[in-house]
């Protein structure tokens, strides 16, 4: 099972303009490692980083069950790694610093550099919540197999397309446009775009709901294209159906919503 997915910084060379391509992706399972760094002859560092500022071997992540480590080889240079679903959370690990851990799902790890700063982002999306209240037991705890956090962004994207048959089952399913402009009374979502929430459709379809296995690589971090979601919006349609199905989401969320303004 993957537990840590590392979108890779693009390569020069690329051609623009091609249309929306998907970003290469290294995926690890519990114990496995991989440096990050310029590389060196015979040696390519895993996750490659094109920039005579950062060392040929900076450091190296490691996958653990539901979270990953990270240690920075270098003697000078301090790493920051931002939790992309918080409000400025940040994590610093300083030189030499080996195994650090990073709790976050959503993590950008940045590097100083001679271009101000080089970076790629690693995704943990295995974490895990308990389901319901525990009480004393022997054994391993049980979780919830859908492993989602309501205080995040892509929970508030699921939550809006599920709105409309939350409140009356036979309601149409509302596209991404419709999501931004539902979400943007947030103030954590004034920001939003309909490529991000796409972005988050295809996190949750790929990653945290599994709907379809074989599109997890282009949906656990950006959407195959923005806006492709299959005919008739398929993709939404089986995101909702699954969240009823199972009450991933329920009545009680909608009040996490911003309140629908009356004309």
């Amino acid at each position: 099972m993957d537990t840590v997915i590392v979108q890779l910084p693009e390569r020069p060379g690329r051609r623009p303009g091609g249309g929306a391509s998907k970003p290469d992706l290294l995926r690890m399972g519990p114990g496995e490692s991989a440096e990050f760094g310029r590389g060196s002859p015979g040696r390519p560092a895993a996750v490659p980083l094109d920039d005579q500022g950062v060392s040929r071997r900076a450091g190296e992540i490691t996958a653990a069950e539901d979270y990953w480590r990270l240690s920075n080889f270098s003697s000078g240079a301090t790493y920051v790694v931002e939790n992309l679903e918080g409000a400025g959370e940040h994590v610093k690990v300083a030189p030499g610093r080996l195994g650090a851990p990073v709790p976050f799902e959503f993590s950008r790890v940045v590097l100083p550099s001679l271009g101000g700063s080089t970076h790629f982002k690693v995704f943990a999306p295995q974490h895990a919540y308990l389901d319901g209240e525990s009480g004393p037991s022997t054994g391993e705890h049980t979780v919830s197999p859908f492993a989602l956090d309501p205080t995040s962004k892509y929970f508030l994207v699921l939550l809006a397309l599920c709105e409309p048959r939350l409140r009356a089952a036979s309601a149409a399913v509302p596209g991404a446009t419709e999501v931004m402009e539902r979400l943007r009374g947030l103030p954590e979502c004034r920001a939003l775009t309909r490529s991000a929430v796409n972005y988050h459709i295809d996190y949750l379809a790929g990653v945290k709901l599994r709907l379809r296995e074989e599109s997890a690589p282009g949906g656990a971090c950006v959407p195959e294209a923005p806006g492709r979601t299959g005919p008739a919006g398929g993709k939404r349609e089986e995101l909702v159906s699954l969240a009823l199905r199972f009450d991933l989401v329920r009545e009680d969320h909608l009040a996490l919503l911003p309140v629908r303004r009356t004309r």
